[in-house]
């Protein structure tokens, strides 16, 4: 019993040891930069197997740094989803998106990397829906969306679609800038993560509630 403990314990420290190399890897050179070799040797381990071993493809170690974050957001958007829950206010619900990140990333302390390896996935189509797959799977998320949704009904549906995009790349790229600035010791707009989080819940509110502008339609005269 004490061997077989010993040894799971061994496993648990190891899978630690890829999953930490690895997202530091990814954050600053790319996924597909970053060989299983390269994160084997960044991980301390003599065998270059032990990423395939572990966690099978590159895929499945994308998701498994991604889980390994995700319980500790999830907790932090259920807190604040009891609070703003049947608010008809845009910013309670972005604010939910917000801090539950930003929260998060300052109690990882500095230098973090999370925040550059989700700008990474979001340059490629495939790792992209990883992530996308990986964060539909949250129930808090799904409930916030649908409350920001319902504070905005008359959105229409293509321009609904294209402020989502304004807001998530807004909010994965201005925490991945911020985070690197921090590791490298270089100022940064707003003093703390709290504060970032509150220029960032004051843009990406201003952009959900934004008037939609009509184009004419091509040939019309004013």
């Amino acid at each position: 019993m004490a061997t077989r403990t010993a040894r799971a314990e061994r496993v648990n420290a190891t899978r630690e040891q890829i999953l930490t190399a690895a997202e530091r890897l990814f954050a600053e050179r790319g996924v597909y930069a970053v060989s299983n070799r390269q994160v084997s040797e960044a991980a301390g381990q003599g065998n270059n197997a032990a990423v395939g071993y572990h966690f099978g493809s590159k895929a499945d170690l994308v998701r498994a740094i991604l889980r390994k974050h995700s319980g500790r957001i999830e907790e932090q958007r259920r807190r604040m989803l009891a609070e703003v829950e049947g608010s008809t206010e845009v910013r309670d619900w972005v604010s939910c998106l917000v801090r539950a990140i930003t929260g998060h990333l300052d109690a990882l302390g500095n230098p973090t990397w999370y925040a550059r390896f989700a700008a990474q996935l979001m340059t490629d189509p495939a790792l992209r829906q990883i992530a996308r797959e990986e964060a539909l799977t949250s129930p808090a998320l799904t409930r916030i969306l649908e409350g920001l949704r319902g504070c905005l009904p008359e959105l229409p549906a293509d321009v609904r679609a294209e402020r989502h995009e304004m807001a998530s790349q807004l909010l994965v790229h201005m925490c991945a800038q911020r985070e690197r600035a921090l590791a490298e010791g270089l100022p940064t707009p707003r003093t703390t993560w709290h504060d970032a989080g509150t220029g960032l819940i004051d843009a990406i509110a201003a952009i959900w509630s934004a008037p939609v502008t009509k184009e004419a339609k091509e040939g019309s005269t004013s």
